[in-house]
């Protein structure tokens, strides 16, 4: 099946849910991936914060073929090696004393929101089900996440929502106390704000919610599911500002590309999920909790994350400088570690387009942000040939 065949075959056979780009991916190797017609690309989406060690590391693939050879599936009515190892790799290098598995970032946000209005049955009774989420928020697509969610795109034609949220201003914790009623129980927040368009709050707004949610016996939840996993330089992103949660999601780069989603919690909070209370028929098995130990045990290197704080900045300021050379174009460049935003004053798609034919892979949020979520494994060298890039698109205009 050539490309022009695949592609139409996908619009008659597959759900039109995405406004897909021309292009047909067929092979990937580090920070490069080829489409049907050989050309190659340089990729700085990364499966949107996915693929945080490049695309098919040899040695991810090996563990892979191992564990595929020995055991694939069972049920979670039975204990299996890899994910006991996992949830010792999580809770070791974090906060947390328990994990809950799952398949994707919006199953671990499901997760986080129902551990805490269960946590708040049984500690207060019936009537303390809202959570506090934040305007330009994501956190998933199932009905629960999706009202989560503080963009009205994301709700319309889906109403009703599920009750209980409400939406206030990101990095405004007198916002948020001012939102805080007796039918409150949680706040959930990214420690940054990924499709909200790589917004970075105050050096305090962590501690501060912090603070109100112990005064108010509220949890306080944090979505890294983009965020975490190297992305910003630590393996978690609040560890920027060394603020714990008592629960935090995770998935995207946990896996590599595999599916998989974590919700992490302390015993105080997990103790309100007991058996029969949740479950995940593919949460965690053996063959995708093996290679998450792998990404684990890669990323939190502490040489590999001093070297995503390092590149990282230097990409910012390979942008930063490009900034002074079109200032009517680009308004602001942001981002911390290897999640790096560059809002434009113009609509961001013209320049996602003209990339694409250059060669480079980039994505545009809220309109006029350029996301830049790279694998953590880019070079030097290949950031400067993407601003290259960047002043030829920018130049052009």
């Amino acid at each position: 099946m050539d490309g022009s065949q695949l592609k139409q075959s996908a619009q008659t056979n597959i759900c039109q849910t995405y406004a897909r780009y021309d292009l047909v991916l067929v092979r990937g190797s580090g920070c490069r991936l080829w489409d049907a017609a050989g050309r190659e690309y340089l990729d700085f989406v990364g499966g949107i914060a996915v693929c945080n060690l490049g695309h098919c590391p040899g040695d991810l693939a090996e563990v892979l073929y191992r564990q595929a050879r020995q055991l694939v599936h069972v049920s979670n009515l039975y204990y299996t090696e890899p994910q006991v190892r996992l949830a010792e790799l999580l809770t070791g290098s974090s906060f947390a004393d328990k994990v809950f598995f799952c398949n994707s970032g919006a199953e671990a946000n499901e997760a986080a929101i129902k551990l805490a209005r269960k946590y708040s049955r049984e500690r207060h009774g019936a009537g303390r089900y809202g959570i506090i989420t934040m305007k330009g928020s994501f956190h998933g697509r199932t009905m629960a996440t999706l009202s989560a969610t503080g963009q009205e795109k994301v709700h319309h034609g889906f109403e009703p929502l599920v009750d209980g949220f409400r939406y206030v201003e990101f990095d405004n914790v007198d916002a948020v106390a001012a939102a805080v009623d007796d039918t409150a129980c949680a706040v959930l927040v990214e420690p940054i704000q990924g499709e909200g368009g790589v917004r970075i709050p105050g050096p305090d707004y962590l501690a501060r919610l912090r603070r109100l949610c112990s005064e108010r016996d509220l949890l306080l939840i944090y979505d890294e599911v983009q965020v975490g996993m190297g992305r910003t330089g630590t393996l978690f992103a609040h560890e920027h500002e060394g603020v714990a949660p008592d629960v935090m999601t995770l998935a995207k780069a946990l896996g590599n590309g595999l599916p998989i989603g974590a919700m992490l919690a302390t015993n105080h909070a997990a103790e309100a999920f007991t058996p029969g209370s949740h479950a995940s028929t593919f949460g965690g098995t053996p063959l995708v909790t093996a290679v998450a130990c792998e990404v684990m045990t890669r990323i939190s290197d502490p040489a590999f994350l001093d070297r995503v704080c390092t590149v990282g900045s230097y990409f910012k300021e390979r942008l930063q400088a490009l900034q002074t050379r079109h200032p009517r174009l680009i308004r602001e460049v942001r981002g911390r570690g290897l999640m790096v935003g560059m809002e434009l004053a113009v609509p961001g798609k013209d320049v996602v387009r003209r990339c694409q034919e250059l060669g480079f892979l980039i994505n545009c949020t809220v309109d006029t942000v350029l996301r830049f979520v790279p694998p953590l494994v880019v070079s030097e060298a290949e950031i400067d040939r993407l601003i290259h890039a960047l002043e030829t698109v920018f130049s052009e205009m």
